[in-house]
């Protein structure tokens, strides 16, 4: 009998998830759904605790997680993140790796995927693939999910139908490192529009018009696209809870564009200029808030 997900339950193998957070919460819970077997960790027990409650085994640390799993799942905030969980002192490298694989959810710079992959390898022989993810949290409750994967074919094709109870497409870019660069140009694309649609937005709101019929008036036309009637609603609506994304990742994204761009020549003017809007909103607004607060920093007074 064929599980959700398309793997037959006598051969599913047995699945970890590291990283509990606006992503990692509903992804998980998707494979439990599905019916698979889910071992989870998170740095704050809370969140594991509550999948537990639905199925999973909660362990206390990551190597408990790769202990007992053959495909590690994460999905961490940064490279420092990815860097603790793996080669910490209870981390993934301390324990037996033949045969087993990491598949990295997180956005990280291509560059430390490739090292944090060879080391990981030299250490103890797990396998990495990188494949960071597109859609926001909606995506991630709903499974609708866009990743872009670099690794091994073979690697790909192990974790394809896992993956694929969590979203709706997987991409092989290419070696391990393109799923990441692949990533920044998701992000170039949604930092820009983000920027671009809170101008209009403003625009629109200052010239006397309802921007909340934007979205209606646009659709079908050029101007027309996923980000213009998600996030433009709930800019005029001033939606930000729970947030599509903290202002704080965009930022980061942005700025390694703007490092790998620098490493191959590419003009990112854009990029650039979306970054220094990201960086005056995260002092106007914290860190912590949404993106889409970016659209405040044009208001005759920031509250």
């Amino acid at each position: 009998m064929a599980a959700a997900g398309g793997v037959d339950g006598r051969n599913a193998e047995k699945l970890g998830y590291l990283g509990l957070g606006m992503m990692g919460f509903p992804m998980t819970r998707r494979l439990l759904n599905a019916g698979h077997d889910v071992t989870v960790w998170n740095r704050s027990s809370g969140k594991a605790a509550a999948l537990a409650e639905a199925g999973a085994k909660a362990a206390s640390s990551p190597h408990e997680v790769a202990a007992a799993a053959n495909i590690i799942f994460m999905c961490l905030t940064d490279a420092a993140a990815v860097e603790a969980v793996v080669f910490g002192p209870d981390g993934l490298a301390m324990a037996p790796g033949v045969g087993k694989l990491v598949v990295d959810f997180s956005s990280i710079h291509p560059d430390a995927a490739r090292s944090i992959a060879a080391r990981l390898k030299a250490k103890n022989g797990m396998g990495w693939t990188d494949a960071p993810v597109s859609g926001g949290t909606m995506g991630a409750e709903q499974g609708t999910l866009a990743v872009m994967a670099g690794g091994d074919a073979a690697d790909i094709e192990r974790v394809r139908p896992y993956v694929l109870a969590m979203a709706r497409r997987l991409t092989h870019m290419g070696p391990i490192g393109a799923g990441q660069t692949t990533k920044l140009c998701n992000q170039v694309i949604v930092g820009c529009a983000m920027a671009v649609l809170a101008e209009a937005t403003r625009l629109a709101v200052n010239a006397g018009i309802d921007a909340k019929r934007l979205p209606e008036a646009l659709a079908g036309g050029f101007a027309d696209s996923i980000p213009l009637q998600l996030f433009v609603p709930r800019m005029v609506q001033g939606i930000h809870a729970p947030p599509l994304g903290h202002i704080a990742t965009m930022l980061k994204d942005l700025d390694t564009v703007i490092d790998v761009a620098r490493d191959t020549s590419s003009p990112v003017p854009m990029s650039a200029l979306a970054a220094q809007l990201f960086r005056l909103a995260k002092s106007a607004r914290g860190a912590d808030a949404d993106a889409l607060e970016i659209y405040k920093l044009s208001a005759a007074q920031i509250g």
